[in-house]
């Protein structure tokens, strides 16, 4: 396993009948450009990629993309469906303003979704038209900067994911890289420093006016309630373009961790350290301290750890998993999710017959095992269990009777084959089968 390799996702499943890989738009990559890319540019930098982006083929492709990805309505008002209901008109006038430089993005609507413990994240929402024109921007500069992303990086990536980014992880970790630094950068997404990000593009785009398209997203207004406001740093989470500038902002860092010998694995900005050793491990974190703070970024005081993860106490927390003593268990806070998510869908009071509330549940259920099915076996009958509890209390109250669904009367009049018998998905029985199909 090398890190330092170039990623293989530009070089990876190819659309049939061209050399170009699948997740790339052929109306904006040609076989040309790609060779251009494989080869290299005069200069390292790539001029002329405006036009590439107010073409009609590229806007039509962006917006069919934002169209799949829905989303709500920016402070303009207009719905994806409403967009849709005049969607030629609304792209040609995109294509004439981004033509004569008269294009400016609207402000950003900023709204707020929970993430647990009481707290919540800052989201923001860009316009229908705007998302189209920052999924057309992606659209022809994530190649370039894809060509040169490490394997190490695994968020927000083309034909890559968090099971993968887990999978190298288990492979350190059965290697002896017990040893493990975990880091977390502080509001990463909120303090990327403007002008520091613009210097990082400015080394592969020579081109004046897609700087300058990209330039205003940085500073796109935020809008909340009646408040506007500028941001002096960052880019705001929801923006299509978001994570491909945070992964370049990282990339550096990815470059001097790989030289410097250590195994690191980032997904975005949640990334470990995996070391041999105690003094492997204290040389990583003083390497990822010094590089943060020198560009103008924030280690979570709180969040970021040495520890070996072999000994109880000092394990790690990645993408939902904790890896501790020799085991991957479920994060507490992932648990907490899931059965606060069983909560809402199964309170006493809600209407519909038991099988409809099974076949909503279980689609729920399954996604949420196939993303955990790698943990502990003791952590799906728990939730099993809970989740049965919550349906015969549902019943009780439909029968004029009260309690939790824990005492020995609804456990012997709704047995727990009454629930399979419906349907019911069963995390525990679906761990059996993973284990005997190995």
């Amino acid at each position: 396993m090398r890190q330092e390799e170039v990623s293989p996702s530009v070089l990876a499943t190819t659309k049939q009948g061209t050399d170009i890989p699948a997740w790339m738009e052929t109306s904006v990559w040609s076989e040309r450009m790609l060779a251009a890319l494989v080869n290299g540019v005069k200069g390292g930098k790539w001029f002329s990629l405006i036009d590439k982006v107010y073409a009609k083929a590229t806007l039509d492709a962006a917006w069919q993309q934002v169209k799949a990805n829905r989303g709500a309505a920016g402070i303009d008002r207009v719905s994806i469906e409403r967009f849709s209901d005049c969607a030629d008109p609304y792209l040609q006038e995109l294509q004439d303003a981004l033509k004569q430089q008269a294009y400016r993005p609207d402000a950003v609507k900023r709204v707020y979704i929970p993430k647990g413990g009481g707290q919540y994240r800052p989201l923001g929402i860009p316009t229908v038209k705007d998302r189209i024109v920052q999924a057309a921007v992606k659209q022809v500069i994530e190649p370039i900067f894809e060509h040169e992303f490490l394997n190490m990086s695994y968020g927000f990536r083309p034909q890559r994911g968090c099971k993968d980014a887990l999978r190298e992880v288990d492979e350190w970790l059965k290697a002896g890289y017990t040893y493990v630094v975990d880091a977390d950068l502080q509001s990463y997404f909120d303090s990327i420093p403007h002008e520091l990000l613009m210097q990082l593009l400015e080394q592969r785009i020579s081109d004046k006016r897609l700087l300058g398209l990209i330039e205003q997203y940085l500073h796109q207004e935020v809008m909340e309630g009646m408040e506007r406001w500028t941001p002096t740093g960052g880019t705001p989470q929801g923006a299509v373009l978001s994570p491909l500038l945070a992964n370049i902002y990282l990339h550096p860092m990815d470059l001097h961790i790989a030289e410097s010998g250590l195994k690191m694995v980032r997904y975005a900005d949640d990334f470990v350290i995996l070391c041999k050793n105690q003094a492997d491990a204290e040389r990583a974190l003083g390497l990822v301290r010094k590089w943060v703070e020198t560009h103008g970024l924030t280690l979570h005081p709180d969040k970021t750890h040495i520890g070996d993860c072999r000994e109880q106490g000092q394990g790690f927390e990645f993408l939902g998993y904790r890896f501790e003593a020799g085991k991957r268990r479920v994060r507490s806070k992932s648990r907490k999710a899931i059965r606060c998510k069983i909560r809402e869908m199964t309170k006493r009071s809600r209407s519909g017959s038991m099988q409809s509330i099974i076949a909503e549940l279980n689609p729920v259920l399954r996604g949420w095992f196939n993303y955990f099915k790698h943990a502990h076996r003791y952590e799906f009958k728990a939730i099993d269990g809970f989740l049965r509890r919550r349906l015969r209390a549902m019943l009780l109250s439909r029968n004029k009777r009260k309690g939790c669904g824990i005492s020995l009367y609804p456990q012997k009049r709704w047995r727990n084959i009454y629930f399979t018998e419906m349907g019911l998905f069963t995390m525990h029985e679906a761990r059996l089968s993973l284990c005997q199909s190995r």
